[in-house]
């Protein structure tokens, strides 16, 4: 054992040169970028973003989906009770049919619709 810590002996021994080393190291990440696997592709990369969605964003987008189909559901129920006089049926049948369309939605949006691309 040497007692210097660095490893740097006081011996004949010539350090090697940078260029050397340089080469050395390159060699080498090649090898292994040859050896290393290749990347699954990213499941969030399909909804179009570059970077893939952050899951607070792809939450949002979910929630406002579903949210949104009910909505418009009520309002069109809302209109067609008041048009036509058919209080509350007008309103019952567009709600239900806004939230089956805003559970497609969230299913569309989340990749889950069963629809094969």
């Amino acid at each position: 054992m040497s007692g210097d810590p660095a490893g740097q002996g006081s011996g004949p021994e010539k350090a090697p040169a940078d260029g050397d080393l340089s080469a050395r190291l390159k060699r080498l990440e090649t090898q292994l970028e040859g050896k290393r696997p290749k990347a699954a592709p990213d499941k969030l990369a399909r909804t179009g973003t570059s970077g893939g969605a952050a899951p607070l964003g792809q939450a949002m987008r979910l929630s406002t989906e579903f949210i949104a189909g009910v909505i418009a559901g009520g309002i069109l129920g809302y209109i067609v009770d008041h048009l036509f006089g058919t209080k509350p049926w007008g309103m019952i049948v567009l709600l239900m049919l806004g939230f089956v369309t805003g559970i497609y939605n969230v299913m569309r949006v989340s990749g889950f619709s069963g629809r094969k691309n």
